[in-house]
This record gives structure tokens, C-alpha cells and sequence, in this order.
């Protein structure tokens, strides 16, 4: 399975070194030197095929600079070359025996509806559960960074939900906040579930206070 973990973007310095926006919380291992990524949607005869004639990158360094992973590839040796790449997107072939282990790619994240754990029964699945209700809201990205990466939110309009509707909120991608997440399969749909510290999320904490707030958003 092809999985994209980065998008090249503007180029660093005059040696051929790129930014990039990661799609992946294991940028050490993607962009470890030797590893070799591919070009989505490669074609050849592009201007991008005169860097990368095989339509692959090799890396050959990378570094935080601040927030930002810096990456050089072998194939990329001046500022005009890094130019020729911008906005291309990488690959990653994930081997069968990797499928199982611990992380996630953003592509596996974006779109997953957002549940409070604690409006869920034990044992049962929140998606189109007349038990839980709508989802507080619906995983728009991720966002990697060098301490600790961050899941972005897209609020809806939930009846737990004070205020914040529409907005787009980061989450610190824990356990502590988000012990479970689920990808959809064939058959079954994903989910992902929070418990956000006091102050995280304006939610509507008393169940009256729910209901009530229910029917106004039913009455709008």
C-alpha cells in the first residue's frame, strides 16, 4: 500500500535542500538517509522527471530547522532544481508486515468523525449510534511536528458542543486525549475518540443543558 507522507515545498538555501509538510508521525524513519520515496502521480517528460528521471528521491539528509523538517535528496543539488519540485507529494510503500504496527498516516485520519469517549457505551461503536448522537466534529489533518504531533479538528454543530461550531481546533495527538482511533475498513466504519482536558473544547458539560441546547440547534 502506497501511503503519502510529505509534500515538498519551498526550496532552503541554494544547495538543493527542501522544506516539507509532513503527512507522517514517523518523520525520523521516512526521512532517515537511504530511504527512498517516490513522486505521486510521476510523469514522464515533466519538468519534475528532469530531477527525477525514475520518478523516486533519495534522501540524503534531514534536520529541524525550528519547526520545519529540511530534507536533501541525492537527485537535488541546486535551488533550481528544488523549485522543479515544489509542491510534489511523496510516497511511501508500507510493507505487508508494517500494517499492524503502532502510528498513523493522515490519509488514514482525514475524514473520521469525532466522539467524546465518555457519551460512548462501553464495548460499542459510536458511528450512527441513536445512543450517542452526532459526532462533535471530523478530522481534517495532521500535523507533525519535532516534540509532539497535533490532530486537527473541524468542529460541527453538536448539541455538546457551547460554542466553537465550524472552527478548526488542534489536539495534542496523545493517548491521555485521544486513547482511541479506529481507520474505516470494507466493511466497518472508523472513529476517533477524545477526553479533552477542562478548557480544550467548550463543551456543554449537564445533560439538561444538552437537551436543551438539542432543540435550539433543531429549531434554527
Amino acid at each position: 500500500m502506497q501511503v503519502v507522507v510529505a509534500r515538498i515545498g519551498k526550496p532552503h538555501g541554494i544547495r538543493g535542500e527542501v522544506t516539507v509538510q509532513l503527512f507522517t508521525d514517523a518523520p525520523q524513519e521516512r526521512f532517515a538517509r537511504g530511504e527512498v520515496l517516490g513522486i505521486e502521480n510521476f510523469k514522464p517528460g515533466s519538468a519534475v522527471a528532469s530531477v527525477a528521471p525514475t520518478g523516486a528521491l533519495t534522501v540524503a539528509g534531514a534536520r529541524w530547522n525550528k519547526k520545519i523538517l529540511v530534507v536533501r535528496f541525492d537527485e537535488v543539488t541546486t535551488r533550481n532544481q528544488a523549485e522543479e519540485l515544489r509542491g510534489s507529494r511523496l510516497v511511501y510503500e508500507v510493507p505487508e508486515d508494517e500494517g499492524d504496527e503502532e502510528g498513523f498516516y493522515e490519509q488514514e485520519l482525514v475524514d473520521l468523525p469525532v466522539y467524546l469517549l465518555a457519551d460512548v457505551p462501553e464495548g460499542e461503536s459510536p458511528v450512527d449510534n441513536p445512543a450517542v448522537g452526532k459526532p462533535l466534529g471530523k478530522v481534517t489533518g495532521l500535523q507533525t511536528m519535532p516534540v509532539q504531533d497535533l490532530l486537527l479538528i473541524k468542529l460541527a454543530r453538536s448539541p455538546r458542543l457551547a460554542s466553537g461550531a465550524g472552527e478548526e481546533i488542534m489536539i495534542p495527538f496523545v493517548e491521555e486525549i485521544v486513547p482511541e482511533v479506529v481507520p474505516s475498513t470494507e466493511n466497518e466504519p472508523g472513529f476517533v475518540l477524545l477526553t479533552p482536558p477542562a478548557g480544550l473544547i467548550d463543551l456543554v458539560e449537564d445533560s439538561a443543558q444538552v437537551t436543551e441546547h438539542s432543540t435550539e440547534q433543531a429549531g434554527e
